[in-house]
């Protein structure tokens, strides 16, 4: 057998090359425990969290960052539900269980992720014009304009994955096998594909954007504290402002840790000549991917920080736990004062007769 015939792929494989079989699928297990342990952290906390949200005795909305951080909760939320697709993609060479995951999952876990993005971002740019116009309301701060901004963005991301999904499955090729790799690309046409590095395009602009922006109000807020304290360094403005750059540094760094390295991956990969990956490459996606998937149980860090009526309704569910008790146990009291008196009651009235 010659060397050229060892590089020649088998006949019953549709999509395939010796270069794509050969990824070493070893540390799949690593990213199935790791998918699963952050699906079910993330589900709980980011349950827990909508409870708090949604289930609370007042369901007036207090704010716009308050409807900003719902949106948030929801896209972290929906991120852990797609997990489990993505779980069983590793585990599973079935070309049904590959299509399912790579017209529906993959882009529905895209999806959640820029959602999370841009509403990390309206988070910081509404504290931000809380710091510029400190005793007013801009029309962006309202509740009703950060519905609209939310129900737009909405639908600009469901539209974008509804395009993608249906060109996939309009022009998708007949697969009989596919390879051990649990990538997409192979599965996708020339059309998907063009699509596919549109869509990268538009997204990357949307990260870079973002993050931009969040860096800009970081440094913003950083230099109004240095000019606070020039001036009065123990006011309650100074107070105020390094609490603010607290928060937004918080932001700052959850927003860098989760999706900076995904996208300085990612981006070469989008564009890259060849149609396989080398090994290196595969596992910085993989892991560069999981890192980004933290951001489901590093979410709720940012709610407690910037929400006071979560804190205040965290606060409120244990006050209402510990009067429940204490209710309780008075309730108990007063009917064993009940009965003890009950008891006394009958013991005298059966002296006063035997006297008589």
């Amino acid at each position: 057998m010659s060397p050229s015939d060892l590089l020649t792929p088998p006949s019953n494989q549709t999509i395939s090359n010796s270069t794509c079989d050969e990824v070493d699928t070893s540390a799949h297990r690593f990213f199935m425990v790791v998918h699963s342990l952050v699906f079910v952290v993330g589900l709980l906390l980011n349950g827990f969290t909508l409870k708090v949200y949604f289930c609370r005795p007042q369901q007036q909305t207090s704010s716009s960052v308050t409807v900003y951080l719902k949106n948030l909760v929801a896209s972290d939320f929906f991120i852990s539900l797609c997990l489990p697709i993505r779980i069983i993609n590793y585990s599973n060479r079935s070309v049904f269980i590959r299509q399912i995951y790579c017209n529906f999952g993959a882009s529905a876990f895209y999806l959640n992720m820029y959602a999370s993005i841009l509403f990390m971002g309206y988070i910081a740019a509404n504290r931000y014009m809380k710091i510029v116009h400190p005793l007013g309301t801009h029309v962006l701060q309202t509740v009703r304009a950060s519905r609209i901004i939310s129900v737009v963005t909405w639908c600009f991301l469901v539209s974008m994955m509804f395009t993608y999904v249906l060109v996939s499955l309009l022009t998708q090729e007949v697969v009989t096998n596919v390879t051990v790799s649990v990538d997409c690309d192979r599965l996708h046409s020339a059309q998907v594909r063009l699509l596919y590095i549109v869509l990268h395009c538009c997204t990357a602009s949307i990260f870079l954007l973002v993050l931009v922006s969040l860096i800009f109000f970081y440094y913003s807020t950083s230099r109004r504290l240095a000019l606070a304290q020039q001036r009065q360094p123990a006011s309650s403005s100074s107070t105020q402002l390094a609490r603010s750059r607290r928060k937004m540094l918080v932001l700052v760094v959850v927003f860098c840790v989760c999706f900076v390295p995904y996208h300085l991956v990612r981006l070469p990969y989008a564009f890259r000549k060849k149609r396989c990956s080398d090994q290196v490459f595969f596992y910085l996606k993989e892991l560069t991917i999981m890192v980004s998937v933290l951001n489901v149980c590093l979410d709720p860090l940012i709610y407690f920080i910037f929400c006071r009526s979560f804190r205040s309704q965290l606060s409120l569910r244990k006050t209402m736990h510990g009067a429940g008790g204490s209710r309780r146990g008075s309730d108990g009291l007063r009917s064993s004062l009940r009965v003890n008196r009950r008891l006394s009651l009958s013991t005298t009235m059966t002296r006063h007769t035997s006297v008589v």
